[in-house]
């Protein structure tokens, strides 16, 4: 094949070679990906499912929390946990890398390639990355009787959703950024830190004080996780409440990539 030919394949295929250029280099450190994969949730399933779960069985018998078991009530929480943590690693550090660190994107779009094709790449190998988390992940809660309800399937591809609203958002704002040090600190104390701690993830988002509430609901975590206890075993929340956490999700995505796509056209042009 000529290289004009080459040249004129890239308008279409160009996503699809920074995917490839990025899955290559995570093979690299696929034994690092894998055990932090199983072994980061593992801890939290054991320390916290099993190990808090049972006195909380001990204390409010059978039925648990939210009339099924400490288990099966933290699952989608765990699994859209998990998938935002393996979004949020995978679309940040590529991005400092290509554009400050290594430099590498420039010389991708000194080519046909265009820097939403860059953009794009890498948000499917984050995707990829995710969801192969997310599916270990399930595996394991199946094995520990987390995920013992006839819908629990539902939760694997909302939490993908989950993965993909905030890594989209992620992967915007780790293009406007050309300080990492004060991103991290913020990222990691503002925005991880509280939504971990207030989207309901351990326990009902009803029982912290209306004030630290706010924090839960403009979290993607907690709008995935009432999605999920809603699939897999019948959480109540009303139509309006399912539509409204849907469409949260779907704007984040949308203009999350949306602004993504446009700063590394725009950075990659200076």
């Amino acid at each position: 094949m000529s290289l004009t030919q080459s040249a004129r394949k890239v308008p279409i295929f160009g996503a699809r070679y920074i995917l490839e250029a990025r899955l290559r280099t995570m093979s690299k450190w696929v034994w690092i990906i894998l055990a932090v994969t199983i072994l980061n949730p593992l801890l939290y399933l054991v320390s916290i499912g099993v190990g808090v779960g049972s006195l909380i069985s001990h204390n409010l018998g059978s039925h648990g929390i939210d009339g099924v078991s400490y288990l099966t009530f933290i699952a989608p929480a765990l699994l859209a946990s998990s998938a935002i943590q393996a979004a949020q690693d995978e679309v940040i550090f590529p991005t400092f890398q290509g554009f400050k660190w290594g430099r590498m994107f420039y010389g991708m779009n000194a080519t046909p390639q265009t820097g939403s094709d860059i953009a794009s790449g890498v948000f499917l190998a984050a995707m990829l990355r995710t969801t192969l988390g997310v599916g270990i992940y399930s595996i394991i809660l199946y094995l520990f009787g987390a995920m013992n309800s006839p819908h629990s399937y539902m939760a694997i591809p909302i939490a993908i959703f989950a993965g993909a609203a905030f890594g989209a958002v992620l992967l915007a704002f780790a293009a406007y950024t050309e300080n990492e040090d004060k991103f991290f600190t913020i990222v990691g104390r503002f925005i991880i830190g509280p939504m971990f701690l207030f989207s309901g993830t351990f326990y009902p988002i009803n029982a912290l004080p209306l004030v630290v509430r706010f924090f839960g609901w403009i979290s993607p975590l907690w709008h995935a996780i009432e999605l999920g206890r809603f699939a897999t075993y019948g959480h109540h929340i009303s139509a309006t409440m399912v539509a409204v956490h849907f469409i949260y999700l779907l704007a984040m995505l949308v203009f999350g990539l949306f602004f993504a796509f446009r700063q590394y056209s725009k950075r990659l042009a200076k």
